[in-house]
């Protein structure tokens, strides 16, 4: 049997049946949705196309209808929601816990900013960044191997001295990465064929704020549907399996070391597209950019939004970017000083930490999914007991 070889039917079916608390409402809706109605097709990939469509179609009304400040902020959303999106599948549906991935942003961002200091349009904008996933990737391989054999802490430790020292490198290599005041990035203009659609969805100017946001939805739809697809195959089932039961998978013939460092990869190759478009829409790639506070940060995220959950990695994300802000302008309409009100702003995401913590422990999505499914099992039950006593 192969080191990547997916459980037995048997083995499958005890993750399955045994799942963690903070993982089970995010896993549970694929094993439903096969039994209730829905307008979704029932294949997996038809159904995540129709998502697809329908996300593109929603990113296009969205980005127009926004004024350029709140363009940005998607453009910042994208990067973010990325990262976390490939965090929530290490995590969530893996079991590891990285305290790293903003050092794999910064590969990723220092990978793109090179190579955009190259002469204009000498590469293209789709293969730079995919040269920064492929750069990100190699790294998460060798971190992963070496971290193969750790678990729970133990690689919580090993991930916080990568997100400390990494960074670190560019001060080293002042001449080739900058130092402290990091590289400069000069986005690629926009092409001729973006300008003709923008100004054929909605007859206005297409503006550099917009292409970037443009570019980080793209990154991030695309990014989803391909992680979308991959938790729902069998290889999400052989994670769901490691991070459940790892004895008995062991014992089914899964090589645990081999399945961790795979997702660790997944993962990092998601942080290094992150990485790449955080570097574009900030147009600097610097060590500040790429503290612990942002591993951190989208840990945080995904926690709140729901372990094992790409929507809940997206609404995590949503509220690191949004609700800052919004807190500022609250704090500063009250009549707070501006550094006041940006005090107020991380003191009101830690209570809403600590309340999903409390009141939500699967996370927001996780817990709504959950109570949901609790309520159909209950009217399921309902029907079923008065027809089993007119059958009686």
């Amino acid at each position: 049997m192969s080191d990547l070889q997916s459980p037995a039917p048997s083995a499958g079916q005890v993750t399955e049946d045994a799942p963690t608390v903070a993982t089970a409402a995010a896993n549970a809706p694929s094993a439903a949705a096969s039994t209730g109605r829905s307008l979704l097709p029932q294949s997996t990939l038809l159904r995540h196309l129709v998502l697809l469509l329908l996300g593109a179609v929603a990113a296009v009304v969205l980005l127009e209808i926004t004024d350029p400040f709140t363009n940005s902020q998607l453009a910042t959303l994208s990067y973010y929601a990325i990262a976390a999106g490939g965090l929530t599948v290490l995590t969530g549906m893996n079991g590891q816990i990285s305290l790293g991935h903003g050092a794999l942003m910064a590969v990723g961002a220092y990978t793109t900013a090179l190579l955009l200091q190259e002469p204009a349009d000498a590469l293209p904008l789709p293969l730079i960044l995919l040269i920064s996933v492929v750069t990100t990737t190699a790294v998460g391989a060798l971190v992963g191997v070496a971290a193969a054999r750790l678990h729970g802490p133990y690689l919580a430790g090993a991930t916080l001295a990568l997100a400390v020292g990494l960074p670190g490198l560019a001060v080293y290599f002042h001449d080739q990465l900058g130092g402290e005041q990091g590289l400069r990035v000069r986005a690629p203009r926009a092409p001729e064929s973006f300008e003709s659609f923008i100004d054929l969805v909605s007859g206005a100017s297409a503006s550099s704020t917009k292409w970037l946001a443009y570019v980080g939805a793209i990154c991030l739809l695309i990014t989803y549907f391909l992680l979308a697809n991959l938790v729902r195959s069998r290889i999400g089932r052989t994670w769901r399996a490691v991070r459940d039961q790892d004895v008995a998978a062991e014992l089914a013939g899964i090589n645990l070391g081999a399945w961790r460092v795979l997702a660790f990869v997944v993962s990092a190759a998601a942080a290094g597209l992150a990485g790449g478009v955080l570097a574009l829409v900030v147009r600097l790639a610097a060590p500040s950019g790429f503290t612990l506070v942002l591993s951190l940060s989208l840990l945080t995220a995904i926690v709140i939004g729901g372990l094992g959950s790409l929507l809940g990695a997206l609404l995590g994300s949503a509220l690191l970017v949004f609700l800052p802000p919004f807190v500022t302008d609250l704090g500063t309409g009250s009549g707070l000083s501006s550094t006041e009100a940006a005090q107020l702003a991380p003191f009101v995401y830690g209570v809403v930490l600590i309340v999903a913590m409390i009141f939500a422990p699967a996370g927001f999505v996780g817990t709504i999914r959950m109570r949901w499914l609790t309520q159909k099992a209950k009217r399921s039950a309902g029907r079923a007991a008065p027809a089993d006593s007119s059958r009686g």
